[in-house]
């Protein structure tokens, strides 16, 4: 295992009780359409959380399971887990691997078995109460990937099964009047084998935390392709791809899972049809190209997409009235959050257009295609006829900000800046950030993200989740435990739309918007010239003392590290690679 992801591993939470690497995923003979290598790994369980029967009578030697494996079996006896159903009852546990991960599990069983062994059945779960559900019930799901699924183990020998993103795994014997006896119980972890090379750490070790459980969740679903979530959908949705990517740039550099699946997309959706059947999405593809190519300046990959981009840009043009107005069609959507709020949909559109031509203009006239920057260009201006208001919105007041329909400050003091971390949410929140930090209120974000993301962290989670309101934070149990009595089941409770109570996704790469936001706005770090071959460093460290990191660039790794002095100014040093032009 690379020894930063093993960092990264401990400093999460997760035991290193690891005993192999493998390749996951064996190459196809068509290169072209699969040649993606993953690394597994076996991790041994943390902890046990519950065991069905605490006698003594039903569960032995659950301990034992809790040792690093090397998933063998073999003739030697031993004190194993062991399983024991009786006529009335049946014997079963939930364990902890530390942090969630994406993969299955392995279960290794001994010499004294029947054979076959027996049925057990395996839950996995984000949370400890989803080890506990039904599918089918209270959101429970086995949408994309199975979670819950009966499997009969061998007498004397290993079982690989399942695939899922999960922390909590959940073995109950099916059988009556049978005992299973358990060598060792894994969990099988797949990922990318990747250097973290970007870095972050204050005097603040919640934004530490922070950083890092971003940086983590976006790795977890760098996959065969780069997912929106690992347990649910696990799928390429190009919206969610923007904060991801922005992630994967701050932290891993140039990665081929982001050409890859925004390629995956083009190639799936023919115009006019809207990526995803989202016509937001289609300009986040746009948009995302935009900063891949000044975070890593390849003109090569992007000329490959001037035709479609030509034409998405002139499809989006016959998307405006007279007045200036955006006419999308298909699904018009921002995010979840906002769904309802029709107003806000509209404001967030038309301030996406003006965004998605500016960016296309620049693009346009890169490639050395004047006629379509020359449309671009005309297209904004008829745009910026249409100002909409911000609906009560913090969606829309953040994109109104960031497209310069309004001015920071206004979005800020209008709409952001109220009501604490109330009304945000988990994807544009992202974007929220960026808008308070245009306004150059960087303190108000800093406490937004200690307070937002800091509170998943409060409630036991090691990656970030598809949506949270921090109301939910009143009376809730962690998620890492059992529910006690009185308190509120967090997951089982809340969501909506498509994430209702157990089928919620708690790692969702969209939610990682912090991370990008801490390297480019606190550590400093803005791209000024594709490939960053110039960089200007320029650090707003808000309540903190100090602040150092990395960030990755084409031509090497920039160190930079701040330090607050006595009078408030700030003194910076930095170590760029050659190729890279600091400017203060």
């Amino acid at each position: 295992m690379n020894t930063k992801v093993l960092f990264i591993l401990l400093f999460l939470g997760i035991s290193n009780g690891a005993y192999s690497q493998v390749p996951a995923v064996v190459e196809a003979s068509n290169q072209s359409v699969r040649s993606t290598v993953l690394t597994q790994k076996f991790l041994a369980p943390t902890r046990i959380v519950w065991k069905s029967d605490e006698t003594g009578k039903q569960v032995l030697n659950a301990e034992s399971i809790l040792k690093p494996g090397i998933g063998q079996a073999d003739l030697n006896q031993g004190k194993y887990l062991t399983l024991i159903n009786d006529q009335d009852s049946k014997a079963g546990l939930i364990l902890d691997f530390g942090c969630e991960i994406q993969g299955g599990i392995e279960i290794v069983t001994t010499i004294n078995n029947s054979n076959p062994a027996g049925y057990v059945r395996v839950r996995l779960g984000e949370s400890v109460s989803e080890t506990m559900s039904d599918v089918a019930v209270e959101g429970a799901t086995n949408d994309h990937a199975m979670r819950d699924f009966t499997v009969q183990l061998p007498w004397l020998g290993r079982l690989l099964v399942g695939e899922s993103g999960f922390r909590f795994v959940r073995i109950d014997l099916l059988d009556p009047n049978t005992k299973v006896e358990i060598k060792e119980i894994s969990a099988s972890f797949r990922y990318r084998d990747i250097p973290y090379l970007g870095a972050f750490s204050c005097n603040d070790e919640r934004l530490n935390k922070i950083w890092m459980t971003g940086a983590y969740t976006v790795h977890l679903n760098m996959q065969d392709y780069l997912w929106d979530g690992i347990k649910r959908d696990r799928l390429v949705w190009v919206g969610d791809l923007h904060p991801e990517v922005m992630t994967v740039s701050s932290v891993f550099g140039n990665n081929e899972v982001v050409p890859k699946s925004l390629d995956l997309a083009r190639d799936l959706t023919p115009l006019p049809n809207w990526m995803n059947g989202i016509s937001s999405y289609s300009m986040w593809w746009l948009l995302i190209h935009r900063d891949w190519y000044y975070y890593h300046g390849d003109l090569a990959y992007l000329k490959q997409q001037q035709n479609y981009m030509v034409d998405l840009l002139n499809l989006l043009s016959t998307k405006i009235d007279a007045n200036g107005k955006e006419t999308l069609d298909g699904n018009r959507f921002l995010d979840w959050p906002s769904s309802e709020n029709q107003e806000a949909v509209h404001t967030g559109l038309q301030s996406m257009m003006v965004m998605t031509f500016e960016a296309g203009a620049d693009l346009c006239e890169i490639m050395g295609d004047k006629e379509t920057a020359k449309l671009c260009h005309a297209s904004v201006e008829k745009l910026k006829k249409h100002v909409p208001g911000m609906a009560e919105s913090k969606q829309a007041a953040a994109l109104l900000a960031m497209s310069g329909l309004v001015t920071p400050a206004q979005g800020n003091n209008d709409v952001l800046a109220r009501d604490g971390v109330h009304k945000m949410s988990t994807f544009y929140g992202y974007y929220m950030l960026i808008a308070r930090a245009m306004a150059g209120d960087y303190q108000g974000a800093l406490d937004n993200i200690r307070d937002y993301w800091g509170a998943m962290l409060d409630l036991g989670a090691t990656t970030f989740w598809e949506d949270f309101d921090i109301d939910w934070t009143k009376n809730a149990a962690r998620i890492d435990e059992l529910v006690p009595e009185g308190k509120v089941d967090i997951h089982k409770t809340y969501g909506g739309y498509c994430y209702k109570q157990f089928r919620h996704s708690f790692c969702h790469g969209w939610a990682s918007g912090p991370t990008s936001w801490l390297s480019q706005y606190v550590l400093g770090v803005n791209v000024l010239e594709p490939g960053c071959k110039t960089i200007k460093l320029e650090p707003h460290l808000g309540d903190l003392r100090w602040v150092k990191g990395s960030f990755p660039t084409p031509h090497g790794v920039l160190e930079i590290e701040h330090r607050k002095l006595e009078y408030g100014e700030v003194k910076t040093t930095y170590k760029a690679p050659k190729g890279v032009k600091i400017v203060r």
